[in-house]
């Protein structure tokens, strides 16, 4: 087997959470929410060290896990999206009508969103793993995508 070989892992969470998009044209403009599928992929090359304990992983999913957990999943998890640019940041205000509110610097559509989660991902992995790709999906059959290489 190769041991210098590059290889991409991809963990799947879901979170559900709920935004308003400020001054849409469409029904979206209203308050209303979403079981969201997130894909990461990150890639590098396995450790190669017959002692060490993660031999053969690029990063323990475990590990993984937690980094999503902590930066997406337990700040957005059945909470509200807002812009805070827009009028929509009065509802963080006085949040005892919706509890958990995430004011966000940007519109809170699916390709902002996953564009946010790279950037917060990415900060946190491993010197010798790198973010590959993103898949949000916001629905079924809707999704956005972030690829490293594009950006």
């Amino acid at each position: 087997m190769e041991q210098s070989a590059v290889v991409r892992i991809t963990k799947q969470f879901r979170f559900e959470a709920a935004h308003a998009l400020w001054n849409y044209d469409g029904p979206c403009r209203n308050i209303h929410g979403h079981s969201y599928l997130l894909y990461v992929t990150v890639k590098g090359k396995p450790v190669n060290e017959a002692e060490h304990p993660k031999q053969g992983m690029l990063i323990d999913f475990s590990v993984l896990k937690q980094i999503v957990n902590k930066l997406i999943i337990e700040p957005y998890d059945h909470a509200l999206l807002v812009n805070a640019n827009t009028p929509h940041a009065s509802m963080t205000e006085d949040n005892h009508l919706f509890g958990k509110i995430a004011s966000v610097n940007y519109q809170p559509t699916c390709e902002n969103m996953v564009c946010d989660f790279a950037t917060k991902i990415t900060k946190a992995l491993p010197e010798h793993v790198s973010l590959h790709s993103l898949r949000l999906h916001e629905t079924a059959t809707a999704y956005a995508e972030w690829f490293a290489d594009d950006n």
